[in-house]
């Protein structure tokens, strides 16, 4: 998959929207990403914001999963696509950001009833809570400040009230053209 790839993926299947949400694949991807960038993130941390929900795109399937049942995996599939082309930086986060969900469900328990209907069905698919060790192995691994901020700006970028500048997609490919400069420089 490349930069290209993406854009086009968002292009045809940005308008998917889950059950319980408000709002689109690609409202969500370019709330997160804003939420990133207004907090200061590193490029290559907006840029998981971003697209840290790839992996629902590709998979192909309509309409929400959790309502049939089904974990998509979304996380794990994203972040083998977004390694090679922006470096661990970028994946690690986004292969991260489930467990994120929860480690913070386990650690803040009122942070449960920030959750949307569908986090709250996909959590219960993805594993619920935590006990204490596999928090503290969360806890340890790179990158797990970085997916606890993606997580957060997961949960926050729901609002239908809050719509995408017209410059959306264009901002999008100059993140990922800068950071892919980078990691290139860097391997």
């Amino acid at each position: 998959m490349t930069a290209d790839d993406i854009a086009a993926l968002y292009a045809s299947r940005g308008d998917l929207a889950y059950d319980g949400e408000g709002i689109t694949q690609w409202q969500h991807a370019w709330q997160c990403g804003e939420l990133a960038r207004e907090a200061g993130a590193t490029p290559a941390l907006q840029l998981a914001a971003w697209l840290h929900d790839l992996g629902h795109l590709m998979t192909g399937l309509d309409g929400t999963p959790t309502l049939q049942g089904h974990d998509d995996r979304h996380e794990s599939l994203a972040a083998r696509v977004l390694e090679p082309l922006f470096g661990t930086a970028v994946a690690a986060p986004v292969a991260l950001h489930v467990l994120a969900k929860r480690y913070l469900v386990s650690t803040q328990p009122r942070y449960r009833d920030r959750l949307s209907p569908d986090s709250v069905r996909s959590l219960a698919l993805q594993g619920g809570t935590m006990d204490d060790a596999a928090c503290g192995a969360f806890a340890r691994q790179a990158f797990a400040d970085d997916a606890v901020r993606l997580r957060v700006w997961d949960d926050t970028g729901k609002r239908s009230d809050w719509q995408p500048v017209v410059d959306a997609s264009a901002r999008l490919r100059k993140l990922m053209d800068a950071v892919a400069a980078a990691e290139g420089g860097r391997r």
